[in-house]
């Protein structure tokens, strides 16, 4: 497996790079994550699983019973991937 296949096979699904985009501002509540993306909330909390499992995230818990989400040292790496793919995207429009 190339490393760019072995990449995709952690953060190629769907809503994972915005998922991490979106932390990249720093923990976000479930519910502010759903909000902000928009994603079905099935697909959100399988992803987020996904992406704790893998190293890219972790869960801090929180009052009341709720949790948010932060980005590992593994997850901000990505930091350099995901600027370079949006100016990309910018520039092919």
């Amino acid at each position: 497996m190339s490393d760019l296949a072995a990449a995709l096979e952690i953060v190629g699904s769907r809503w994972a790079l915005r998922i991490v985009e979106q932390l990249l501002d720093g923990p976000q509540r479930y519910g502010d994550l759903q909000r902000e993306l928009g994603a079905p909330t099935n697909m959100l909390a399988m992803r987020l699983r996904e992406l704790e499992t893998a190293g890219v995230l972790y869960r801090l818990p929180l009052k009341h019973n709720t949790r948010a989400y932060a980005l590992t040292e593994r997850g901000l790496a990505l930091r350099d991937a995901i600027t370079a793919l949006g100016r990309w995207a910018a520039e092919q429009a």
